[in-house]
């Protein structure tokens, strides 16, 4: 079961891609606790409060088209899942494809993840377009 989101945003690919692949970038738009370098292989850190830190190994990455990640560590529902981010530029705006793969089963924390991812590409558009954007630290749940 699967998370799939799309999200257009009125900035280049490249900026886009900037922004899911820099410490700065995910900083905006995600969380500012974490630990990111884009490489394949990394181990990067994602902290959200008092929670389990998420720990994702990037198991793809080609510039300006698509990401890959693999939880390792995090709440048990996360651990296996792929984050997929994939890029497509056309007319002045990118295409976001937001895609959260291979959950087990349809729960609550499903459910809210995928309000969250909503959020988050909501987030990256707003980083993206105006300069902004609203990480973990500055959203009121």
């Amino acid at each position: 079961m699967n998370i799939e989101h799309i999200q257009y945003v009125k900035a280049p690919v490249s900026k886009v891609y900037e922004a899911l692949t820099s410490q700065e970038g995910l900083a905006k738009i995600w969380t500012q606790e974490l630990t990111f370098k884009a490489k394949v292989g990394a181990v990067n850190k994602f902290r959200f409060g008092d929670e389990t830190p998420t720990k994702m190994e990037i198991t793809k990455l080609i510039p300006k088209e698509n990401m890959e990640w693999l939880c390792v560590e995090s709440d048990p529902e996360w651990i296996g899942t792929r984050v997929c981010f994939e890029l497509s530029e056309a007319n002045g705006k990118t295409g976001v494809i937001l895609r959260h793969a291979d959950w087990r089963e349809l729960t609550n924390f499903y459910r809210f993840c995928n309000y969250n991812w909503a959020m988050f590409l909501l987030s990256l558009k707003e980083y993206c377009e105006a300069g902004g954007g609203t990480n973990y630290q500055a959203r009121k749940f």
